[in-house]
């Protein structure tokens, strides 16, 4: 069941239609193993022994990832939600595949309560309910209270970004190879890269 894919070096055929003599039988190193497809679901990992005795790590199904978020240096365990855009292949977005480079939705939870806690600050402006008014206010030493009044000074997110915090999921992109190192990391979409992606993302859902 192990499908087969020549190298360049040695395709049957030419750019222009012309047909190549083979000169070799295949090789077992001119092998292509079949897609990993990974999905969104409870963690699946497999082993493949590769040329040299080395391993690669298949994985078939993925639930969460390591997401940076670069603009404030931190990185957070998280869980993927969804698959909302691919540049290469529609079908990819369709069947909720992971590959790189895939433009996925993730749980703003564990990213909201760092800034809470680091600024001080509640991320996205939505309303407070009257239940979260009655809550206590947490006592904090003088130290602590002038430590976060002179980190809120540069407590500033982009209007789009902190437009997502009030929905519960972020925009990020996938940079491992999900496939390959049976990881599922990358980090969360900000400034005109996310401009970009959004104006993507509404034009598939307009046609």
């Amino acid at each position: 069941w192990y499908q087969r894919r020549v190298r360049e070096a040695v395709v049957s055929t030419q750019s222009t239609g012309g047909k190549r003599p083979m000169v070799r039988k295949k090789r077992k190193f001119e092998l292509g193993r079949p897609a990993a497809n990974t999905k969104i679901a409870s963690k699946r990992i497999r082993v493949v022994r590769t040329m040299g005795g080395n391993e690669k790590y298949r994985a078939l199904r993925l639930d969460t990832g390591n997401f940076a978020w670069a603009s404030e240096g931190i990185t957070r365990k998280t869980r993927v939600l969804d698959v909302v855009y691919n540049a290469s292949n529609n079908e990819l977005v369709r069947t909720k595949t992971l590959v790189k480079n895939a433009i996925i939705q993730i749980d703003s939870t564990p990213f909201r309560q760092w800034y809470e806690g680091h600024y001080g600050v509640t991320a996205g402006r939505k309303k407070k309910n009257a239940e979260e008014k009655t809550e206590e206010i947490v006592k904090k030493s003088n130290h602590a209270e002038r430590k976060l009044a002179a980190r809120k000074v540069d407590a500033k997110i982009g209007q789009l970004l902190d437009d997502q915090f009030n929905t519960g999921r972020l925009y990020a992109c996938i940079a491992s190879r999900p496939g390959q190192s049976g990881r599922c990391d990358g980090y969360i979409l900000e400034g005109k890269e996310l401009e970009f992606y959004l104006k993507k993302i509404k034009m598939k859902k307009s046609k």
